[in-house]
């Protein structure tokens, strides 16, 4: 398995993704669609953007009851991502469901994770709000050993819970980490950040990053900076 960059494309319109994609005339490099794109163009835009030779990383973070989101993940499975998701926190028995949705005939399927806890989100905000009175760190760990169990290949983390994450799950089990900043950039609404350096000393598999691509003046050369900091000598 190689370790890559996920860009994040947080667009509310295909014209504005495509604008941006514009910038990248060598490079095709791996994307994130999420609920804003998703919502606004619909299924079309995955398949558009996967002929034009792109993976997918298709993040709209099902939780519904077991059978539900069996059948939206079937539904899924069609576009043929490379990667998608679940949230953890809806059980085992709802993981158990997506992956049997997402899983076709012939046994194959796109790589499926479970967000443990967003990055937005802090301890307190996680005790006083959601009534968690575990720690954060224990409860990521416990949503991450459920998603094992489930048979998933992964979580989505903070980057400085990625080593934790892989000492309870197995080095093999994926953490893809959003909250990825450079050392001279906005923190912006995460909280538990990391540089792409960081990421990689900390054990990402992937990392994923929006703003300080997809807002820099020079895109495809922030996306290099990405590249060249997170793979170091591999880039």
């Amino acid at each position: 398995m190689s370790k890559d960059v996920i860009i994040a494309c947080d667009f509310n319109s295909k014209a504005d993704l495509m604008a941006f994609l514009e910038n990248f005339k060598e490079e095709r490099p791996f994307l994130k669609i999420g609920m804003e794109l998703f919502y606004a163009e619909g299924p079309a835009i995955v398949k558009e953007i996967k002929a034009r030779g792109h993976k997918i990383f298709l993040d709209l973070k099902l939780h519904d009851i077991p059978n539900t989101v069996k059948k939206a993940m079937s539904v899924l499975s069609d576009l043929d991502v490379d990667l998608s998701n679940v949230h953890a926190s809806g059980t085992i028995a709802m993981m158990e469901g997506a992956l049997e949705g997402f899983t076709k005939k012939d046994g194959s399927r796109g790589l499926l994770i479970a967000v443990t806890q967003l990055t937005s989100t802090s301890e307190e905000r996680m005790q006083n709000d959601l009534l968690i009175h575990k720690s954060l760190e224990e409860t990521v760990m416990h949503y991450a050993k459920n998603t094992k169990i489930a048979g998933l290949d992964g979580v989505v983390c903070s980057p400085w819970e990625a080593k934790k994450v892989k000492e309870v799950c197995g080095e093999e089990f994926l953490t893809i980490t959003p909250g990825v900043r450079f050392a001279d950039g906005d923190a912006g609404d995460q909280v538990r950040i990391a540089t792409p350096a960081k990421a990689r000393e900390l054990g990402s598999d992937y990392i994923v990053v929006g703003r300080p691509i997809t807002q820099a003046k020079d895109p495809v050369a922030a996306y290099r900076r990405c590249l060249t900091e997170f793979l170091g000598g591999n880039a």
